[in-house]
């Protein structure tokens, strides 16, 4: 999760532990908030790996002469970066993980973005089923307070479904020409294209009459 999130930060440039912590908070904040204490660990991970490396030589340039490491993405990490965004089955439906797929969304394919989409929205129905069936056999046992507890919980999870089907739909209206989400558009081919319109074709132009001077070879006009 952490490692996903690290590396899409550093495909938009090299960044030193504080600067990329600040990031990481300001972008998935609502989501998770990251220390030090896994931030780091998780670094030396990823440079170990050669997905990053670390650079204190130039990181005193660009800090006015205070020493920081500088980490940025390898060659290796850009295609670890996008296997990790290529996945999208069930771990990427869970809450905590979810929202941080969600974030790097505009890194991620558009059939990548669908499925996860409605991988998440399965998972909230079937979520939505059982807070029903729940509530309906203990109504009678709970006060006040706690139904209306669980009421809430069930309008978050019908409100998250909604926005789910709305954002899928985006997704499909927009899928390019070939794709899931709508039918291909016609494109080049080696045959003719084909006549759609529905106008009139207008009528054939008169024929030329015979020219009176010509060599006697034409009918005669009708009298």
């Amino acid at each position: 999760m952490l490692e996903l999130a690290v590396l899409a930060l550093l495909s938009e440039s090299p960044m030193h532990g504080y600067e990329l912590r600040k990031r990481l908070n300001t972008v998935l904040g609502t989501f998770h908030r990251f220390s030090y204490g896994s931030l780091y660990p998780c670094l030396r991970k990823l440079q170990a790996e050669h997905y990053v490396t670390a650079d204190d030589s130039s990181a005193a340039n660009r800090l006015g002469g205070r020493s920081r490491v500088v980490y940025t993405l390898t060659a290796e990490g850009k295609e670890r970066l996008a296997a990790l965004l290529g996945e999208g089955g069930p771990s990427s439906w869970e809450d905590e993980m979810f929202g941080i797929r969600f974030a790097f969304f505009g890194k991620t394919d558009a059939d990548v973005r669908l499925r996860i989409l409605e991988g998440r929205r399965g998972r909230l129905e079937e979520r939505r089923e059982k807070v029903r069936s729940a509530l309906a056999r203990t109504r009678e046992r709970f006060d006040s307070y706690t139904l209306e507890l669980q009421r809430h919980g069930l309008e978050s999870v019908e409100r998250e479904v909604r926005w789910l089907t709305e954002l899928i739909e985006t997704e499909r209206a927009q899928a390019p020409a070939g794709g899931r989400a709508r039918p291909a558009a016609a494109g080049p081919s080696s045959g003719p294209p084909i006549e759609t319109s529905t106008e009139l074709s207008p009528d054939p132009a008169p024929p030329t009459p015979p020219d009176p001077g010509g060599d006697g070879n034409e009918a005669p006009p009708a009298r």
